[in-house]
């Protein structure tokens, strides 16, 4: 076996992989059950991407394609720190923004 030919059989698994994983997270995404299960899906579906991405750059042998991988895990990771703020503030109100009820100054 040549290391050809060994590349292309490490190149499908990993894309038959990937697939895999995609399909899992997807059903993920839209079965929850709750909101930080999905934005850890969606993370989870950023760094598969990231995967794709880098196998498909190893497979067409242009390199580049690991550069847009390196910047879209910078941009999914900056995501997932929003999305983690996001949940952690959830629901909080301090006393000073307690929301008004706009039918007790009516009376």
């Amino acid at each position: 076996m040549s290391s050809a030919e060994f590349l292309e059989i490490c190149v499908v698994a990993a894309l038959v992989c990937l697939i895999v994983s995609f399909a899992l997270i997807a059903i993920r995404i839209i079965r929850g059950p709750t909101f930080a299960d999905r934005v850890l899906a969606l993370d989870m579906l950023v760094s598969v991407g990231i995967g794709f991405i880098a196998v498909i750059g190893v497979k067409t042998q242009f390199y580049l394609y690991i550069d847009i991988a390196i910047a879209l895990g910078l941009v999914g990771f900056l995501a997932t720190v929003a999305f983690a703020r996001f949940v952690m503030h959830r629901g909080e109100v301090s006393d000073d923004e307690t929301p008004q009820n706009p039918r007790e100054h009516e009376a």
